[in-house]
């Protein structure tokens, strides 16, 4: 059986820098239309538009994973326990998280544009295949190009990269996340942070976004694999409609791919360095 997203570059890694692009996917299955109350069309709010085509831009020699299957139908970015029991027959009886309070489960039940997403519950196997099929494989795909990357580098940098709507306060046009230091070492956040301040665009630390299920998985900086989640404000590279690629578009191209190469010479530089962490 096919997988559900893209593996571009080597399985072994010629970069310590893995990037991972979980919610870029823009295909929506037909057993998934079949049980929406909403038009289809709502489910773009879920996906992170057009990052998956930033990466590919950005991308040189590294290894990169990007999700081809929307969001709506499995959130890549959530714990395989993070079931929502409104809509899964199977979420056993597990105190949801705030996430699936809100509606942003393993399984998104709701957006706040459009409310209710399904008109009725999914079975405890249809939800359970998803996970098999589309969620676990991704993650030890992942998993295994890190660990080869650490094994050959000394250590890896997994750089998951998504978008976000524009934020009102107009604070922050770039978050980076590092789950507040667990899942990264320092050294590499402040490089990352760096290259967007080159960029002349404000930015800020895991407010109002640190990371999720990803990061928490496969940030593992005593083990020398680092992951940081990377943000990118949707004005900065879609048209006025936040719907295709716009004008800023090469810019935020040339951000990701200053991103990476900071990732990488700080990882090549001193790959087990724990200095100032």
């Amino acid at each position: 059986m096919p997988n559900s997203f893209d593996i571009l570059g080597p399985d072994q890694p010629e970069s310590p820098v893995v990037i991972s692009v979980p919610h870029g996917g823009r295909d929506y299955p037909l057993a998934l239309r079949a049980n929406l109350r909403v038009p289809v069309e709502v489910l773009t709010t879920l996906e992170d538009r057009h990052i998956d085509a930033v990466a590919r831009a950005a991308r040189g020699r590294e290894t990169m994973f990007i999700q081809r299957i929307g969001r709506a139908w499995i959130d890549l970015n959530r714990a395989e326990h993070e079931r929502d029991p409104r809509i899964d027959e199977g979420a056993g009886e597990s105190q949801p998280t705030a996430k699936v309070r809100g509606g942003l489960g393993l399984v998104p039940r709701r957006t706040a544009r459009a409310g209710e997403l399904w008109r009725q519950r999914f079975s405890a196997e249809d939800i359970a295949a998803r996970i098999a099929a589309d969620h676990r494989p991704y993650h030890v795909a992942l998993s295994e190009a890190l660990a080869h990357a650490r094994k050959r580098f000394g250590c890896a940098v997994l750089l998951d990269l998504h978008s976000m709507p524009p934020i009102i306060d107009g604070s922050a046009r770039v978050i980076t996340g590092d789950r507040f230091g667990r899942a990264s070492a320092v050294r590499f956040v402040r490089r990352v942070e760096a290259a967007i301040a080159a960029a002349g665009l404000r930015h800020a630390r895991n407010a109002p976004y640190a990371g999720a299920h990803i990061l928490d998985r496969h940030g593992k900086p005593a083990g020398h694999i680092h992951a940081i989640q990377l943000e990118i404000d949707r004005s900065l590279y879609l048209d006025p409609l936040l719907d295709q690629p716009g004008p800023g578009f090469a810019s935020m191209v040339a951000l990701v791919r200053a991103a990476i190469d900071a990732l990488a010479d700080e990882a090549l530089d001193n790959p087990h360095s724990l200095a100032a962490e």
